[in-house]
């Protein structure tokens, strides 16, 4: 999911892929268990990676392509991304609900400036992630940035 604090930064986790060291920069999210619906997964990753209010999350969503390698596997297929919109200047984040291997993974995070995306060192997941804060929120501040 996107996650904006009151300055239209965009929430990042700053990940080191454990089977090859690569880095990327991704917002937080994962997996849908069997008994959940996409914005209930939302919700509990949203809790599990940063400890944030998962009532944030505004119930409308955006399929996006996802084509990435992670831990020695492909991942390729839809993923639904929702918005949270955080009533704060970078929200401070738990990492309590994380898995080991996970704590083992995250590197940090960051609350970029939106038009910042583009200039991370490391790459960035998914790579059209400023289209799809446009298609989430078409009236904020990135509506005629080029993407």
């Amino acid at each position: 999911m996107v996650c904006l604090d009151t300055a239209d930064r965009v929430l990042l986790l700053h990940w080191r892929d454990p089977y090859d060291g690569a880095r990327l920069w991704e917002p937080p999210g994962g997996g849908i268990e069997p008994d959940e619906t996409p914005l209930q997964a939302a919700r509990r990753e949203l809790v599990e990676e940063t400890g944030l209010d998962p009532a944030a999350i505004v119930d409308r969503s955006v399929p996006v392509e996802r084509d990435t390698w992670w831990n020695g596997k492909h991942h390729v297929g839809p993923e639904r991304f929702f918005v949270a919109h955080f009533a704060h200047v970078r929200p401070a984040l738990t990492r309590t609900g994380l898995m080991v291997d996970e704590q083992a993974s995250l590197i940090g995070h960051a609350w970029v400036p939106w038009s910042e995306l583009d200039t991370l060192t490391d790459r960035l997941e998914p790579p059209g992630l400023l289209a799809v804060l446009a298609a989430l929120v078409p009236d904020g501040p990135w509506r005629d940035h080029p993407r």
